[in-house]
């Protein structure tokens, strides 16, 4: 079927109205590129390369020849939708407060992806009518596109020192939605000048020193990445760091001057569940899989599946200690996951080093074969592998998972 495309004045006529539909439907705001190679895959590239992508390694590099073409997604494409979506919901976050966990923005509502795929379906349909006989594609991270290249290219913002898409009047709270059509529709043109000025705010802020240099991301090093995407042992010289977050971080968000004034979310879907953006950590230690999964349906959360959260859970604990948090702590010394039996022993090492319950904590430890070391994590130059030694050491043979760069 050879491509639906029209004279000038028609492809100027569609784009108008889709901008319009897509509106409607509840996107933000909307920017139109031609079908190109991603300007920065060079550099994606060399990010895997240099072993940056932490626990999303093997599924970029196998995934990286198809993220090079969006050929690979809709055969004839001609034209990429770039959708914004903006998530901030409510007002500043809420201090976390003694025994609850921070969570990402975007996480404190329903799934986004199930919100944005009906969006972009909705938008698909409209145009399959608009333009009989064209073809569509709708991709909320559910295919290899370099989602903020194109975004970049169809002009809804630049790439900050961050990494992430920042918009001047919108910040960087949005969500992207890429829209494939075969459809010529006229392109916009990309903001080319970066506004992050001498700003290194972010690259300043981030607690685990996860941008090795402006733009660049260590993956291995982010919160968002170590709490969401890897799902074993957390380093030891990491987990301090940490602090109480549980599922994603925003700290180089928080402190980026663009998002002061950036646009807030009424959406429903966005607004924090049971009105908290926080969540209890003695609980996240208790949920068993049938537990977790009815606590989080519908929740982006789910991601991090259950291992991941509760050893989440025993690291924020280990970091802000809640002596309501004792029993459910050691509990988990006997969880069917090695993973959160490690977090917990090194929680209550961390505890038995500040003091907290030190008594109780030892003879906890002992009860199962471990002794406190009374150390602090390594500093950061140290050892980051998942076995270094961590804040407790066994005693018997037993012992014991979004942006790569400028691309």
């Amino acid at each position: 079927m050879p491509p639906a495309a029209g004279p000038p004045q028609t492809a100027a006529a569609v784009s108008a109205d889709l901008r319009r539909e897509a509106l409607r439907i509840g996107f933000s705001r909307v920017g139109i590129t031609a079908v190109t190679e991603p300007p920065h895959h060079d550099a994606f590239r060399g990010w895997l390369a240099r072993g940056l992508a932490g626990a999303t390694a093997g599924w970029l590099e196998r995934h990286e020849p198809l993220r090079r073409s969006a050929h690979a997604l809709l055969e004839g494409v001609r034209s990429v939708v770039m959708l914004a979506t903006d998530h901030a919901a409510g007002g500043p976050p809420s201090a976390a407060g003694q025994g609850r966990g921070r969570v990402a923005r975007y996480a404190w509502g329903d799934d986004y992806h199930d919100l944005l795929r009906a969006r972009v379906n909705a938008l698909a349909a409209w145009l399959e009518t608009r333009v009989p006989g064209c073809r569509t594609r709708g991709v909320v991270d559910s295919a290899p596109i370099a989602e903020r290249d194109f975004a970049w290219l169809a002009g809804l913002g630049w790439i900050g020192r961050n990494t992430m898409l920042i918009h001047p009047e919108a910040g960087s709270y949005f969500l992207l939605t890429a829209f494939l059509t075969d459809v010529a529709l006229p392109a916009d043109e990309p903001l080319r000048t970066d506004h992050c000025g001498t700003c290194t705010a972010c690259l300043d802020a981030c607690p685990t020193e996860a941008f090795p240099e402006p733009g660049v991301l260590d993956a291995g090093r982010c919160i968002s990445s170590l709490t969401i995407e890897h799902h074993g042992p957390v380093p030891p010289n990491l987990r301090a760091s940490l602090g109480d977050w549980v599922f994603g971080c925003d700290v180089c968000q928080e402190v980026c001057p663009w998002n002061r004034h950036a646009p807030g979310s009424t959406e429903p879907g966005f607004q924090p569940r049971g009105g908290l953006d926080t969540l209890p950590l003695a609980e996240l230690l208790t949920l068993d899989e049938r537990g977790f999964r009815t606590r989080f349906r519908g929740s982006a959360i789910l991601r991090a599946k259950r291992a991941g959260l509760a050893r989440s859970a025993a690291m924020a604990l280990g970091n802000r200690p809640d002596p309501a948090a004792f029993a459910p702590l050691v509990a988990a010394l006997d969880d069917d996951d090695a993973t959160v039996r490690d977090a917990a022993a090194w929680a209550l090492g961390r505890w038995v080093a500040t003091g907290v319950m030190a008594d109780d904590c030892r003879r906890a430890l002992a009860g199962h074969g471990l002794e406190a070391t009374g150390s602090q994590p390594p500093a950061s130059g140290a050892a980051t592998h998942p076995d270094s030694q961590s804040a407790v050491s066994s005693m018997s043979p037993a012992g014991s998972r979004p942006g790569p760069s400028t691309a």
